[in-house]
């Protein structure tokens, strides 16, 4: 540990964000479990013109220097939507990374407790990103496990210091590996296939499949299927209703690319969408190739990964799955992994990796308990009063 001077600085242009996002890969670099950011994705991001969420959020970008080297980064963001419908006054850390020395973590923390005070928070709280579709929930368990795409990676001196600064448990997460049933395997001969049964019978339930983006598009299903998401998790820790303007994003950015085979929704009998999955081809491995940057050979590696099925991952990433309040526990989550799990077969995926969870959501939890999985990682979100 260096006695020098550490120093925090704004992020005030885009060689400074370029830095910022770099960094994370600088100090991951040869890791193999991290996946870098992706450096075009992540600076829309921080684009309020291309960012929907900067319509009610604020961010201070900050940059820890010593000896005139970067040793650490943090975003700052103020999420006013959430804020308003939780309550609360917090201002978020997200972004956040830095070498094994607590001056660097302390300062870093210290420069977004001082900012949002300056707002008029009361609580610094994270790391979170702008919105739950952001990376959240730092890393205190499976280290030694694959990230994903949508998730963090951080070594496990992150949390020490997370504890020796004073931050408390706000929140928990978990995540885990699902095997990918085989023929003959009990969830895929009986459970969900007997219970979307009764569901389709019961509740008039039935699953919809889509043939290309321009169908979901001209059918008005955009929208729908991110209703599901603004009501299935509206009651979950932080969330923030998604405005048309983010799912636009969302759906031109993402959806237009997923292999529609593992896009499902769930349809009652007046055609309303009541329930969605959607998974897609792992890109750790692609990504970590590319070095997190689309050009100007990145594209390859990640167009390979998700068309060339000799390239393709063995992991399966679940990205969204979601039900209606109302639907929930009339097997609507069935339906879904009746028709994800032969798909799944078909397309020679091994393991399933799924969302982030909160820990203390049984029916969330429940819903993976006729298949053979292990929670591989968990997550904390930290707190702080100011």
């Amino acid at each position: 540990m260096s006695d020098s001077k550490i120093i925090i600085k704004e992020v005030e242009s885009k060689s400074e964000l370029k830095k910022f996002i770099r960094f994370n890969y600088e100090l991951y670099k040869g890791n193999a479990y991290a996946v870098p950011d992706f450096l075009e994705d992540t600076l829309d991001t921080f684009n309020p013109k291309k960012n929907a969420a900067y319509e009610f959020c604020q961010s201070k970008l900050f940059l820890a220097y010593r000896d005139g080297k970067i040793v650490g980064r943090v975003a700052g963001i103020i999420n006013d939507r959430a804020n308003a419908t939780w309550n609360e006054q917090n201002v978020r850390f997200g972004w956040i990374d830095f070498i094994d020395d607590i001056g660097v973590s302390s300062a870093l923390l210290d420069a977004v407790a001082k900012w949002g005070k300056e707002k008029g928070m009361t609580k610094l709280v994270g790391p979170l990103g702008f919105t739950d579709m952001d990376p959240e929930g730092m890393l205190v368990e499976g280290f030694d496990q694959l990230s994903t795409m949508a998730t963090i990676y951080n070594y496990p001196y992150y949390p020490e210091h997370m504890d020796k600064l004073g931050m408390e448990k706000e929140v928990g997460w978990v995540e885990r590996k699902v095997t990918v049933p085989t023929p003959g395997h009990h969830a895929n001969d009986e459970k969900y296939f007997r219970v979307a049964k009764i569901a389709q019978d019961r509740f008039h339930l039935k699953v919809r499949k889509f043939k290309s983006f321009e169908e979901i598009k001209k059918g008005g299903y955009v929208d729908k299927i991110f209703n599901v998401i603004n009501k299935a998790y509206a009651p979950l820790y932080g969330f923030s209703q998604l405005s048309e303007r983010q799912v636009d994003t969302y759906a031109n950015n993402y959806l237009r690319f997923i292999d529609l085979r593992l896009l499902t929704v769930v349809e009652n009998e007046e055609g309303e969408i009541v329930g969605m999955g959607v998974g897609m081809a792992s890109l750790s491995y692609a990504l970590q190739k590319a070095k997190g940057k689309l050009f100007p050979f990145g594209w390859f590696h990640l167009l390979r990964a998700l068309k060339c099925e000799k390239h393709r991952s063995p992991y399966l990433d679940l990205l969204l799955v979601g039900v209606i309040p109302e639907y929930q526990g009339k097997g609507a989550n069935a339906l879904l992994f009746a028709d994800l799990i032969p798909v799944g077969m078909s397309m020679g995926f091994k393991w399933a990796e799924t969302h982030l969870q909160l820990e203390d959501n049984n029916k969330s939890q429940d819903q993976w308990a006729y298949l053979d999985c292990e929670i591989h990682k968990k997550r904390k979100c930290y707190k702080k009063e100011l």
